[in-house]
């Protein structure tokens, strides 16, 4: 498909044959020259000239310009043709020795070296192809004549008679330059589809592949603050230093395990995504359109789906609700050992991170102002208008959390300035769960 790209490209747009001894024109476009001369000789004495091909004006007639670099290039492309045979197709003129062919006309039933093609007939019915030895699929297989038509009702491509005369008489049919250029954009819709669909996908890989980093940091930066503490209790502690390990080990063994197998899953979707996107792309690539309407069913190409709630739903529970390790649990696990065995001695081990603790507006007082994360509250001198309530706080320096904690030591950092003339507490401070102000 590659080599067949650049064919087209080095093809004159007036001969339509590959460029020999190419010239370019101010406007930039590249034509035989034997070419152009015959063109811009035709223009002599209609008071200017013009390019055939982009139709740019020029007062006098242009100079040629060889381009040295073309030409390069096209030698360097008939060499590689003739050197590799690369179609093993051979012109079917040439008896006396194998010449590659450039050409095949289905009207002729023939392949063409450029020799021939030269001299070759340039009728409209005669239709040239890239070299072939399968014309016959080129052709109706009633009529015998060359597809020219796609039948849009039936996806067929068909001939003249088959129009005119055939089962698809009275069909809407398209030409087969028409019908291609269709599915070709239709191609390059569900390309662009699987292209965000695999970005998405991407994007999924990669924030799991950060959880299970996270995941694993926070699993040794705990088990380093454990095993610093146990180093101080060692005689006595081993056996719950052992049980605290096996415990965080084994929850990250779990979601490490969670997050491994769904990032597998989503490689596998990303790779099925990058092959459907190849073989859209090649078929996008193909300059023959009757080749891209007969290639086999591409169904299961524009197939995509429309979503993939299961794995999404996996994805954002293992990044939120299941994705974490279970601090809490951890630190409650230590505690109650140190408690047991000091019992009741003032050892203080705080391995739990510190937590967002959200605020109730329900219970704060209408001068006390609610940051909008819930986190923040400040005097204000606004009131707020807020209805009455019995949860409510008749003193403005206090608010209850949404959230108790049901075990475990816990603290919280308050930035005290003013103490309230109501209850000698600071304003903002925060109450878990009761209030001890009325």
């Amino acid at each position: 498909m590659a080599s067949a790209g650049l064919r087209q490209e080095l093809d004159c747009s007036i001969c339509l044959d590959i460029y020999i001894d190419p010239v370019n024109l101010r406007c930039g476009h590249n034509l035989c020259r034997v070419c152009i001369d015959g063109v811009l000789d035709t223009q002599e004495g209609s008071g200017g000239y013009s390019c055939p091909q982009c139709r740019e004006e020029f007062q006098d007639r242009p100079v040629l310009q060889r381009n040295i670099t073309l030409r390069n290039i096209v030698e360097a492309f008939r060499s590689t043709q003739l050197e590799e045979g690369k179609t093993g197709i051979f012109c079917t003129q040439c008896i006396h020795s194998p010449v590659p062919a450039v050409k095949s006309c289905l009207m002729c039933e023939a392949s063409l070296c450029d020799n021939h093609l030269r001299v070759h007939s340039k009728a409209p019915e005669h239709v040239l192809t890239d070299p072939t030895t399968s014309m016959e699929n080129r052709k109706c297989s009633i009529h015998k004549k060359i597809l020219e038509y796609y039948c849009t009702e039936d996806s067929a491509c068909i001939c003249v008679s088959c129009n005119l005369a055939g089962e698809h008489r009275g069909h809407k049919v398209e030409t087969l330059d028409e019908a291609s250029e269709k599915k070709k954009q239709k191609l390059r819709n569900v390309l662009q589809k699987l292209m965000t669909e695999r970005e998405e996908t991407e994007k999924r890989v990669q924030s799991l592949q950060d959880r299970r980093r996270k995941v694993q940091e926070k699993s040794a930066s705990l088990t380093e603050r454990v095993t610093a503490l146990f180093i101080e209790l060692r005689r006595h502690l081993e056996e719950l230093e052992k049980r605290v390990l096996r415990n965080i080990s084994s929850q990250e063994e779990r979601i490490s395990h969670s997050l491994s197998d769904l990032i597998g899953q989503l490689e596998i979707k990303k790779e099925d995504l990058s092959r459907k996107m190849e073989d859209i792309e090649e078929l996008c690539n193909m300059t023959e359109p009757l080749t891209v309407l007969q290639e086999s069913d591409t169904g299961d190409l524009c197939d995509t789906e429309e979503g993939d709630d299961e794995d999404r739903e996996r994805h954002d529970r293992l990044l939120h609700d299941g994705g974490d390790l279970d601090v809490s649990g951890i630190s409650h696990t230590l505690h109650t050992g140190l408690s047991d065995m000091i019992k009741g001695g003032n050892v203080f081990f705080y391995i739990q991170e510190a937590s967002d603790i959200l605020l109730d507006v329900n219970t704060a007082h209408n001068n006390l102002q609610i940051s909008d994360d819930m986190k923040t509250a400040s005097r204000s001198d606004i009131k707020q208008n807020r209805p009455e309530t019995p949860e409510r706080f008749q003193c403005w320096a206090q608010v209850l959390s949404s959230q108790r904690f049901y075990s475990g030591r816990h603290y919280w950092e308050v930035d005290v300035s003013v103490r309230c003339d109501y209850c000698k507490s600071p304003i903002h401070q925060v109450m878990l769960p009761f209030p001890n102000c009325y």
